[in-house]
């Protein structure tokens, strides 16, 4: 009866008997995804938040792309931003470490030993008992670390360090500042370059309780009451030693560290507003934010370790974007000038857009209503500020990497949504600039109908992408009614058909006359983007990216039939690479399906497009059961900013946006027994599994809302209706199921 509780006194009243009954935080584990190369961070954050204070163990290689890797036992600091699952290391900005004495050479780079038996983590808090005693919490607000140290040696001379020059991996401080104020307040400023070439973050920052001395990384000792103020030279980084005497309160010493992207004097104004938060208080509306989050969508098993793994990917979806803007919406971006968004609004960063466009940005259309229209227009702002759409953002730098121009299939799934607060028309006018730009080979797409090998790198790879992002161009130009457009772009979007090799049934790249690279070998990885013919993998996991035109796609092979054989062979494949340089993106085998990266994360879904649920039912268990767990390394490659994390909510779920703009969910295998949707406009949607189990992974039958349904997907606004799906689960695969055109996915949108 769940269908018809709808309004909002039912709504809140449910929420809050449940949110009393379990409280779902205690289910995250942040731990998940350090190790192995999951490249997650463990630290405290709060949602989408500026301030991810988090420990960094200090070295360089690509496990360490966050600051930490699970397989280290020392810790060199605790930083204040860091990137959540990707390939490459930057920011670790602002890093602060306890110690037990002061350091006579200040330049020193300083390690300590630790052991996991003696750290935590969950929501919003991280601890941590370093081997020399000092017992370290960690909490944040949007824009505040919150740190308490507590010495538990009597003879320790307590110090808390400030190391401006800290930097692991890409991260390389160009200029930094460190002015002391009074004997308990510091600011200061951190430039660096790497990733992202210009990188600006400001901070202040306040003890609880004066320091007597402070030590300056050039060795000068003075009264911590004396103005330190100086400007170091480029190149070097500034440190601080804050030294107080041995007359803390319970040995215990805490510390607010306020971030700005403007100005030290924005970051001492956010620290002002804070005078009176303290640390437990701060940490429980951690916990009390996390809380909310993770009630928006809720699952009900039998099985702690599903619970464990799945909720800990919803905390993973809602890390990045983060917040970029201060408080009254003012922003420095990497030109150095100043902007506010309009309407107090917030500017955001971090754009992984390569891997979000799959399944974390269609996520947000249902788990992000407060937020989504700011992260949309931020892109749009990124646009007005650099002239074109955001490949990917990191501090609003556009670093470039990855291929296609996938902000279009962001921001076309949310004006086909209706997506309030996003005007359509300039969202679809800075989408043309992105398909029309003449740099990263578009010309040359244009001109050839696909992208020539000989003319850049990447040529199969950005053919298919550039034809998937020009299909959701079509999408929005037919439904704001530009019928040229739409044709154009619907032609553009069959450029895939260029590279298909009937003789061997992959896509492959051509040089610019015409003729098919040679030699061929679909097993070939390459991971210099220059040679590469395929990103970040080969041609198996590549050949099948055309989400957008599966039934076109399976013509190619001659049938719906060929098309399925091919996908049969792509899961029974030698689970093998050739080459010299392959790439390390490409992990988490199951054939030549790599689910570690994100190319591979909708063909388990095409076999749906032509009639054979069942094989999508029977794959996506599979690759749930295989691919997730709930240790360290329980991801089978990058977390990537929330997408692998994503794929993991939608299918324990049930659904997943195979197409990621076409507003269909197509039925996967559901792991939960039931998934209850809290939607944007108040209702509830609920997915059940009636007789699931490990061996029950097939759909027999479905209803929605008491009524049989056939189909083998459901419409974004079906789902925004409310309801009910209920899916009978069974130990043998139910072929009538789906088998019917009519009940295919996308069917509607090639037109």
């Amino acid at each position: 009866m769940l269908k018809r509780l709808s309004t909002s006194v039912i709504f809140i009243a449910l929420c809050t008997w449940s949110w009393a009954q379990d409280s779902l935080i205690s289910y995250v584990d942040p731990f998940i995804g350090t190790g192995g190369h999951g490249h997650t961070f463990p630290g405290a954050t709060v949602p989408f938040g500026m301030v991810q204070l988090s420990p960094d163990n200090g070295r360089s290689a690509w496990d360490w792309c966050s600051g930490y890797h699970y397989s280290d036992s020392l810790i060199a600091g605790f930083s204040h931003m860091h990137l959540s699952g990707t390939g490459i290391g930057d920011w670790l900005d602002i890093s602060v470490m306890p110690l037990i004495a002061p350091l006579d050479d200040t330049t020193t780079f300083v390690q300590t030993q630790f052991s996991h038996d003696n750290e935590r983590a969950s929501p919003g808090y991280y601890q941590v008992t370093l081997e020399n005693g000092i017992h370290v919490e960690l909490t944040a607000t949007e824009r505040i670390g919150y740190h308490r140290y507590t010495y538990a040696q009597p003879n320790d001379t307590p110090v808390i360090r400030f190391d401006l020059s800290f930097h692991q991996n890409w991260d390389t401080p160009i200029e930094t500042h460190i002015s002391v104020l009074n004997d308990s307040t510091l600011i200061g400023y951190r430039y660096s370059t790497g990733w992202a070439n210009v990188q600006r973050v400001y901070f202040a920052a306040r003890t609880s309780f004066p320091f007597v001395k402070t030590i300056l990384n050039n060795g000068l000792s003075a009264s911590a009451m004396i103005d330190m103020a100086e400007t170091y030279d480029r190149g070097k980084g500034v440190s601080a030693q804050l030294i107080f005497d041995g007359s803390l309160p319970h040995n215990t010493v805490e510390l607010k560290v306020a971030l700005s992207t403007t100005s030290y004097e924005k970051a001492l104004e956010e620290l002002h507003l804070a005078e009176d938060e303290g640390f437990n208080d701060v940490h429980q509306a951690a916990k009390d934010k996390w809380e909310a989050e993770l009630q928006k969508i809720k699952i009900s098993s039998g099985n702690d370790e599903i619970k464990r793994v799945f909720y800990t990917a919803l905390y993973h979806t809602a890390l990045s974007p983060t917040l970029y803007a201060d408080r009254d919406g003012e922003y420095k971006n990497a030109h150095g000038d100043i902007h506010t968004m309009p309407n107090g609004a917030s500017r955001y960063t971090l754009f992984s857009l390569w891997d979000t466009f799959r399944a974390l940005n269609p996520l947000f259309t249902l788990t992000q209503p407060e937020k989504y229209t700011d992260i949309l227009n931020s892109m749009l702002a990124f646009h007005d500020e650099n002239g074109l759409l955001p490949v990917w953002d990191l501090s609003t730098w556009e670093t470039n990497t990855m291929t296609g121009y996938h902000a279009i299939p962001v921001l076309a799934d949310a004006i086909l949504k209706d997506w309030p607060g996003l005007d359509a028309e300039q969202a679809y006018q800075a989408m043309l600039k992105s398909a029309y730009q003449d740099i990263r080979g578009v010309p040359d797409y244009i001109a050839y109908g696909y992208l020539p090998q000989d003319k850049a790198g990447g040529s199969v790879t950005i053919t298919l992408e550039y034809a998937f992002d020009d299909w959701c161009i079509g999408q929005v130009a037919k439904k704001l009614g530009k019928t040229a457009d739409h044709a154009t772009f619907m032609n553009r979007a069959r450029s895939y058909t260029n590279l298909f090799d009937k003789q061997t049934g992959f896509m492959r790249a051509k040089k610019s006359d015409g003729q098919f690279v040679e030699p061929f070998d679909p097993f070939w990885s390459e991971h210099d983007f220059d040679k590469s013919q395929y990103i970040e993998g080969n041609a198996w996991q590549h050949s099948f990216f055309v989400p957008h035109d599966v039934q076109g796609l399976a013509k190619l092979y001659g049938s719906n039939q060929g098309l399925s054989s091919k996908l049969d062979a792509l899961f029974a494949a030698p689970s093998e690479m050739h080459g010299e340089n392959i790439s390390p993106d490409a992990s988490g085998f199951i054939g030549q399906y790599a689910h570690g990266n994100e190319p591979s994360h909708h063909i388990a879904y095409m076999y749906s497009y032509i009639g054979e649920s069942w094989k999508t039912q029977e794959r996506v268990r599979q690759i749930v059961d295989s691919m997730y767990h709930d240790g360290p390394d329980g991801y089978a490659g990058n977390e990537d900013a929330g997408q692998m994390s994503a794929w993991a909510v939608w299918n324990i779920a049930g659904l997943y946006p195979a197409n990621p703009a076409s507003g269909e969910y197509v039925f996967g295998s559901p792991i939960a027994d039931e998934t209850t949707f809290t939607l944007p406009n108040g209702k509830l949607f609920v997915i059940r599994a009636l007789n699931n189990g490990s061996q029950n992974s097939y759909i027999q039958s479905a209803t929605l809302n008491g009524k049989p349904y056939e189909g083998t997907y459901i419409l974004h606004q079906d789902l925004l209706n409310g309801g009910e799906l209920v899916l009978k689960m069974g130990p043998k695969p139910n072929k009538r199921f789906g088998r019917k055109p009519e009940t295919w996915p996308g069917t509607a949108g090639n037109q």
